[in-house]
């Protein structure tokens, strides 16, 4: 039995092990490692990845072509500016304001635009607190040719898989956009969202 089974049991109870107070080591590293990463930039090329049990899951292999981005998003809903007249307070349009896009559609953004000759492949939540969070992006290098030669991976090569994060195509991109499920209540969620008069999702 390998020990990816042990890092993937951990990190399924990490928000719980981290308010414990029984668990002193364990939330002694997380306080250390999130006070290492908010001094940091926000996008920060990693060396192995923090999650090796979802990195693998998600297609990562430890070769030339491969690489892995530790990006940090704001958390919470949008921040919009007050409106100085003609409201009353419940029409001022502040409170829940949401997103269409989830914000981990936008780390994957970010990492795609700081590494341009680089593809997003999928990414994973690996942290978080009360003005952040943390997330993992994979990305490949479709000019490589190791990548080329590998036969999991030589489909990104394809010019078709361009622009991957901001085209909604990563498993979160597909989350977000309803195509992760077909049949029966999905029908309105193709071509896009945006068909049928707005009626997916």
């Amino acid at each position: 039995m390998g020990y990816l089974k042990y890092v993937k049991k951990l990190y399924q109870n990490i928000r719980q092990e981290a308010k414990n107070p029984k668990n002193q080591e364990i939330r002694a590293l997380i306080a250390e490692r999130k006070k290492e990463w908010r001094r940091g930039s926000s996008v920060v090329r990693l060396e192995h990845p923090t999650r090796p049990d979802a990195a693998r899951r998600l297609g990562y292999r430890a070769k030339q072509g491969i690489i892995v981005a530790r990006v940090r998003v704001r958390a919470g809903g949008l921040h919009k500016s007050r409106a100085n007249k003609a409201r009353v307070p419940r029409k001022m349009g502040m409170a829940k304001i949401t997103a269409e896009k989830s914000i981990q559609r936008i780390a994957e953004e970010r990492a795609s635009k700081n590494f341009p000759n680089m593809e997003a492949l999928a990414s994973y939540w690996i942290m978080e607190d009360g003005k952040n969070h943390w997330y993992e992006v994979i990305l490949i290098d479709p000019s490589h040719p190791v990548i080329a030669a590998d036969k999991n991976l030589s489909w990104m090569t394809k010019n078709e898989n361009k622009g991957r994060a901001e085209r909604g195509l990563t498993p979160a991109g597909k989350k977000g956009r309803g195509q992760m499920k077909r049949g029966t209540g999905t029908e309105k969620n193709r071509p896009s969202i945006r068909a049928h008069g707005r009626a997916g999702k």
